[in-house]
């Protein structure tokens, strides 16, 4: 049984499910929470996803509690019924807290899609890491997206046995998306391809921002506005009102501000594919813009995704008004600092994730294989030290002001280096899903 309930679980489980569907080893049962609801239905249609159960949970103004209860009341009897060999849940919403809890209460494994990722900081961002760490010990096949999520999962007891670096199924999802070429689908963008001005892409919602934090990356907004009369800002308001009311009074009077509703994911796709910078405090984007060889400048202190940031191609830049106009006006103007970032070396996928997710499920069975895993371990510190280009990112990052400059009070968490992944070359081919493991 496949659960999730948001957009970004849906993007991310789209491929797992289509994998899944090709394989003659499983019969996968999609159950959605509708945690999200118009964002969850616009990426059925892009991917032609039907689930098989709709829980349809949303209501105004819910809150966390409310969520977790209803899908733990709407799961539970789904679960006594069908009896699925295992539930899949996918990163750090409440849909997969609750999922894999009520999967628990059943004692049915839990596969956790997406795991390993930490802040090491409960509140930030809130209440995701918590949720992923929830989600870890109630798992018991750990699908980690990178080597160094891999590590934090081993540094929190987890067996190495139970840990298969898969890559993150965003990017298979991505490589399809901007391959379709979808209309925006909103008359705000209309003639974005018939323009040659930069545009500055920019989504914000985190919770943690909420009120001051909005408000300045609001500001920060209208000054780039008003000192860059020839960039153009798009922004894809969320639906949360607290955010649009940040937000909105700020920019809205604006002329080289574009405004949007959220869009599908496929126009999404190819909005990000146009962009010259993208903004954001999004974790899918850190991890979709690499693969697009866009900058992504991040409004937090702290991420879970520390890779593109030691790759040279993120930047913490967190939610101080100044501060966001520097970085971004940096990157417009000094053209070394652009390219510096503007590198497509993504450490979080090659686009074959959703296989090797399949795979790595099949061994765990006793099925099939294992597979190869996705990328290479992590350097050592000396490797890193005479690897130059790596030096390089890290002394730009700190003599830009990037994530390294502790006066700016930005941490990035990590523990290894996951610079020069390679592309391909993984070993996928050896255990072909069409003779192995099916």
């Amino acid at each position: 049984m496949v659960v999730y309930g948001t957009r970004p679980e849906a993007i991310k489980m789209a491929p797992v499910i289509e994998a899944l569907n090709r394989s003659r080893l499983f019969r996968p049962t999609v159950a959605v929470t509708a945690q999200h609801r118009g964002l969850l239905d616009q990426v059925h249609a892009l991917f032609g996803i039907r689930p098989d159960h709709d829980l349809d949970i949303l209501s105004r103004r819910q809150s966390l509690a409310d969520i977790t209860v209803r899908v733990l009341n709407g799961l539970c009897p789904l679960l006594r019924n069908e009896r699925p060999d295992a539930v899949l849940v996918q990163g750090d919403t409440t849909t997969a807290f609750a999922g894999a809890l009520a999967a628990f209460y059943h004692r049915i494994p839990v596969v956790h899609l997406e795991a390993g990722l930490r802040t090491d900081d409960r509140y930030a961002p809130f209440p995701e890491e918590i949720n992923r760490r929830l989600a870890t010990q109630l798992a018991s096949l750990h699908l980690a997206p990178t080597w160094h999520a891999r590590d934090n999962l081993l540094r929190d007891g987890v067996p190495e046995s139970s840990v298969v670096v898969t890559g993150n199924t965003v990017i298979d999802a991505l490589h399809w998306a901007v391959g379709r070429k979808t209309h925006y689908g909103d008359p705000a963008l209309a003639d974005l391809d018939d323009t040659a001005r930069r545009v500055l892409l920019v989504t914000a919602h985190r919770r943690e921002s909420w009120g001051s934090g909005m408000e300045s990356i609001g500001g920060a907004l209208a000054d780039l506005a008003r000192t860059e009369p020839e960039l153009l800002i798009v922004l894809p308001l969320h639906p949360n009102p607290v955010v649009r009311a940040a937000i909105l009074p700020q920019v809205a009077h604006l002329d080289n501000v574009r405004l949007t509703d959220p869009l599908a994911y496929g126009a999404f796709a190819r909005l990000m594919n146009r962009a010259h910078l993208i903004l954001t405090d999004s974790g899918g984007i850190q991890e979709e813009g690499p693969g697009l060889g866009k900058p992504v400048l991040v409004m937090r202190d702290t991420t879970e995704r520390p890779e593109a940031v030691r790759a040279g191609t993120s930047r913490l830049v967190g939610t101080d008004r100044e501060h966001i106009v520097k970085q971004v006006r940096l990157l417009l103007h000094d053209r070394e600092a652009y390219a510096a970032m503007a590198k497509a070396v993504n450490p979080y996928g090659d686009g074959r994730a959703a296989d090797r997710t399949v795979r790595a499920i099949g061994h765990w069975m006793g099925l099939c294989e294992r597979p190869a895993q996705f990328g290479s371990p992590p350097q050592t510190a000396a490797d890193s030290a005479s690897a130059p280009e790596a030096a390089g990112v890290e002394h730009r990052l700190a003599t830009q002001g990037g994530p390294l400059d502790a006066a700016e009070g930005i941490v990035v968490h990590e523990q290894h280096d996951d610079v020069g992944i390679p592309h391909g070359g993984d070993g996928v081919d050896k255990c072909d899903l069409a003779r192995t493991c099916q």
